[in-house]
């Protein structure tokens, strides 16, 4: 299996593809990563240090991967953070370019704009383009709670609110949706809730809520969740995975006190987690 993944980059810390690529090659998926920026680190710690990659140095390398062939055995296109508007016509071309090699070929669009904590992040003509173009073409979308609510366009306090959101995007164009990071009012506080729906089936894989906030969690679980889409063919099998592992990456990172997702130390997460949630309809 090969996936394209079209997503930031940073030398320190984990996300974007530096959250993404290596769980992926530890479940043993081919990656081609292409990055839309190349910072040093994350946000978190401050202005960006580094650059954003322009649209046609972009295309450029998805003109390469092509030329190589690499497009033709791709089973699917993963895509999040972007950097700037121009990319996102860009990510759309390569994606097309998949499918027309392989019409089965699936896109995952993690809708990367902001959260909770911090609001929108990305500028808006961003937002405008996931909502209006990028949405409407993925066969899977994952976004966090706010991005659900915000793509929605209402407030989600409660499981039917979520529900509702998720119809609503779904009649957009993607049949899966992972919404992740939600706290709706029959959550108790202690714990966590991410809704996956297939179409009209719905369901929720419920954790305990682990302390502190971790950057990259969002990139990889959507990394994680389109692999295990990709190889089971169930959105529920696929969130009750994609959760447990992520659960125990956090556990592990929390565990040793570090600032940044031990993704190499708790790698053995992805292969066999050490707690496993089950997904319940509702």
């Amino acid at each position: 299996m090969m996936l394209l993944s079209i997503q930031s980059h940073v030398a320190y810390g984990h996300v974007g593809n530096a959250a993404a690529v290596f769980p992926l090659q530890r479940l043993g998926i081919e990656v081609l990563p292409v990055h839309t920026v190349q910072f040093a680190s994350h946000v978190g710690y401050g202005p960006p240090q580094g650059s954003v990659m322009n649209a046609a140095a972009l295309g450029a390398v998805i003109d390469g991967l092509e030329a190589r062939g690499a497009l033709a055995r791709c089973d699917g296109v993963l895509s999040g953070y972007l950097g700037s508007p121009a990319l996102g016509a860009v990510v759309l071309d390569a994606v097309a370019r998949v499918r027309r090699h392989n019409p089965r070929a699936v896109y995952c669009c993690d809708p990367v704009i902001g959260d909770t904590d911090g609001g929108i992040y990305v500028a808006q003509e961003i937002v405008a383009f996931f909502r209006d173009r990028a949405i409407p073409q993925a066969n899977i979308i994952t976004p966090n709670a706010f991005e659900l609510a915000e793509f929605a366009g209402r407030a989600i306090e409660t499981l039917d609110d979520a529900k509702a959101a998720i119809a609503h995007l779904q009649r957009q164009g993607p049949r899966v949706v992972l919404a992740t990071s939600l706290h709706l009012a029959d959550t108790p506080t202690t714990m966590m809730d991410v809704l996956v729906a297939d179409g009209a089936r719905v369901a929720r894989v419920r954790t305990p809520l682990l302390p502190g906030v971790l950057h990259g969690t969002g990139d990889l679980i959507a990394a994680l969740f389109t692999a295990h889409y990709l190889r089971t063919g169930v959105a529920e099998r696929a969130a009750e995975a994609a959760v447990s592992s992520v659960y125990g990456v956090i556990a592990r990172t929390l565990s040793e006190q570090r600032a940044e997702l031990a993704l190499v130390a708790a790698q053995d997460e992805f292969i066999a987690p050490s707690h496993r949630f089950a997904a319940e309809p509702v």
